[in-house]
């Protein structure tokens, strides 16, 4: 079975241990590394020749770890995690203080992600803690739905592949930024504009 239990705990090792795993996200093949080793976080924009200009968003097993990424959760991100996570929208916060500049790329913000996943939301909870949730592509090259897809650049600097087959593809996450009132939808996708908006209708 792909991205069996075995094949993630020692994914999860190797994470903590400052490395890099590919793994399967809803639609696309992602990079995990622990979101608060810098130089981890660094190696992924290397790997991916991402401009240090454009931030990395976090996944987390549980809604507690966001104590620790953000500054504040507006009533606006409450409801709209209860309505949407896990899954389909990111949500993006003011960044904690502590956060690693290299994954904020010095916004003041971070993304935050609850993944669907099965197996991306087991390799995270074994982690233990946040881990970045980035396509596994070359910047400005399309996502890859599957292993074999992978450009040789990314397959050669990873530590490990967790192989999840064929993943089914479509719309991304919805990112939303929640730091202003009403949220603006910054990249639409899985949830509409019209749902976002209506979830947090009744929040003043």
């Amino acid at each position: 079975m792909p991205g069996k239990v075995l094949d993630i705990e020692r994914a999860a090792t190797l994470i903590r241990e400052g490395g890099m795993v590919v793994f399967p996200a809803k639609c696309l093949y992602g990079l995990a590394v622990d979101a608060f080793n810098p130089q981890a976080v660094s190696r992924i924009f290397k790997v991916k020749q991402r401009p240090p200009s454009n931030p990395i968003l976090v996944l987390i097993s549980e809604v507690s770890w966001l104590g620790q990424l953000v500054a504040r959760i507006p009533l606006t991100a409450q409801a709209i995690m209860e309505h949407f996570w896990p899954g389909d929208v990111t949500l993006v916060f003011e960044a904690g203080a502590d956060l690693p500049g290299v994954l904020t790329a010095a916004t003041g913000k971070i993304g935050v992600r609850l993944p669907q996943h099965p197996v991306a939301r087991a390799l995270v909870k074994a982690v233990g803690l946040p881990v970045t949730g980035t396509s596994a592509n070359i910047s400005g090259e399309a996502g890859c739905h599957r292993i074999d897809e992978l450009n040789s650049r990314v397959l050669q600097n990873v530590d490990m592949v967790l192989d999840a087959g064929t993943l089914k593809g479509g719309k991304g996450s919805t990112v939303v930024d929640v730091t202003q009132f009403p949220p603006r939808v910054l990249r639409r996708g899985a949830i509409s504009e019209d749902e976002i908006l209506q979830c947090v209708s009744g929040i003043h």
